[in-house]
């Protein structure tokens, strides 16, 4: 087995969004903004390649919105989801399959695309792949509630359905098999109903792609919670659930959004579970 960080892209969202009750005397410390209180973002997939398997985990934002919808987000940045799998030797052609942690468009934008110059067509980037939900997140999607309707985008779903190449991770406990020999998933609520934290197990070690139930270093602390969550009480259960495991077992928790860093580990100490180290996922290669 091989794993590769793929960034998609950079963004920024508010600060404030992004750390929901905390103060931003305490957020900037971890997460410095500009004068608009954005603060930059990254949009990072997981490549695993297993024998003849190359799974891919999120797609990122994709290139199909509209000027005005990609100007409220501040894309920047030289890398794209195809310039990432080429620098490490891949096409879209090569993917086999695609888990979707969850529908919301920076973590599934990337999966479709126009098929036609006149953007009236639209198709799956991925040809040759099965694309990974599970039936209740991909019923919460299609049938979105009034907070998350302008997350969850027909045109970054349907297209999947439509194409025949839609499959469902079967959610049977709170931590599931995958369907995938190395692969596990832990199930979260908080952010949006059933999204799927993918738990790779590697050389020993256990890597978690922690999507939205980790943003980045500084959600740690169990009161940094997103606005952005449907149930931010349960978020902090899941949370500490979870972090509490992760520092018990050295858990290597990869962060998709966090700009600065790739990967972590986390303690128990007196104030809770904080921060441990920091590095790439090529060092533990």
């Amino acid at each position: 087995m091989q794993l590769y960080s793929i960034i998609t892209g950079y963004f920024k969202l508010d600060g404030g969004a992004m750390f929901g009750v905390v103060p931003k005397s305490l957020w900037e410390r971890t997460n410095p903004s500009d004068t608009n209180n954005m603060c930059t973002w990254a949009m990072r997939s997981l490549l695993i390649q297993d024998n003849d398997q190359l799974i891919l985990i999120d797609t990122g934002i994709g290139n199909k919105q509209s000027a005005k919808f990609f100007s409220h987000y501040y894309l920047h940045g030289d890398v794209s989801l195809k310039s990432s799998l080429k620098e490490n030797g891949f096409s879209e052609d090569d993917i086999t399959d695609v888990i979707l942690t969850h529908l919301h468009f920076d973590h599934c934008g990337g999966s479709v695309e126009w098929a036609n110059t006149e953007k009236t067509i639209l198709q799956p980037v991925f040809k040759n792949a099965k694309f990974w939900s599970n039936q209740q997140h991909w019923n919460w999607a299609t049938q979105p509630n009034n907070r998350e309707k302008a997350s969850f985008l027909a045109e970054n779903i349907l297209p999947i359905e439509e194409s025949g190449q839609l499959n469902f991770i079967n959610r049977t406990d709170r931590i599931s098999k995958s369907g995938f020999s190395n692969i596990d998933v832990f199930f979260a609520d908080g952010h949006t109903e059933s999204q799927m934290i993918p738990m790779i197990n590697y050389k020993g070690n256990k890597i978690v792609f922690m999507a939205d139930l980790l943003p980045s270093t500084g959600h740690i602390p169990l009161p940094y919670v997103m606005g952005y969550d449907t149930r931010p009480l349960l978020t902090m259960d899941e949370k500490q659930l979870f972090l509490e495991q992760a520092a018990k077992n050295n858990y290597i928790l990869f962060l998709q959004h966090d700009s600065v860093n790739e990967c972590c580990t986390v303690k128990q100490t007196e104030k809770g579970i904080r921060l441990n180290q920091c590095f790439k996922l090529k060092d533990i290669l």
